[in-house]
């Protein structure tokens, strides 16, 4: 069962049919995401790119098992098998609207370091899926010493029930959550992949539908 709208914001608006949703409609099958209202500027801009159709088209361009699967940029669409991609955008940041934890199916914004930026504004089109892995009482102690962050019960509990990667809260921007479709991740997550983790099959985006 999943609890992370709870374990955010402890709230129930996962529950209300005004919340944005986003289906991202793969050749590998559907992912449904809602899209967190307490994040405006990332899901005003995710929509606003779906709407255009930026999406269509495009890959998920790395996949790294027990991490993570990225995918907005428009360099790949089409991309030759043998380019390097991850640079691509549509020629802006959003500012940052951290917050949200990392667990298992959270939907997060792609970013440039720190070293080049360190108000952590996000890429205007690259996201990533969080898969991640089953964390312990320990390890999740180990993160708070480390960055400083006081996880609650619940964030706990879901950390360890469904996993995750602690390691990014913080520093990212996560701005939704797959709600339908985490089969198709996972299955995106397994795929083989070749220089720079990408899939040597093109996982393709070929609509993005918001409702």
């Amino acid at each position: 069962m999943r609890l992370v709208i709870v374990v955010l914001f402890l709230t129930l608006t996962a529950c209300q049919e005004s919340n944005t949703h986003a289906v991202l409609q793969t050749n590998l099958g559907d992912v449904e995401i809602l899209l967190y209202p307490e994040t405006a500027g990332h899901t005003e801009n995710f929509v606003k790119l779906a709407e255009e159709g930026f999406y269509n088209g495009t890959l998920f361009h790395r996949v790294i098992p027990g991490f993570m699967v990225q995918a907005g940029d428009p360099e790949s669409k089409g991309a030759a098998a043998d380019r390097p991609l991850g640079m691509g955008g549509p020629g802006y940041e959003i500012d940052a609207e951290i917050g949200a934890p990392h667990l298992h199916g959270a939907v997060a914004a792609a970013r440039t370091p720190d070293n080049v930026n360190p108000e952590r504004r996000s890429s205007g089109s690259q996201f990533y899926i969080v898969t991640g892995q089953l964390q312990t009482d320990n390890s999740l102690d180990n993160i708070e010493r480390r960055k400083g962050i006081q996880y609650n019960e619940a964030q706990r509990e879901a950390y360890k029930g469904i996993g995750g990667r602690p390691d990014l809260d913080q520093d990212y921007t996560v701005f939704g959550e797959v709600i339908s479709g985490m089969d198709v991740i996972e299955k995106i997550a397994e795929v083989e992949t070749g220089a720079y983790d990408r899939p040597l099959q093109d996982v393709v985006i070929e609509n993005v539908v918001i409702k």
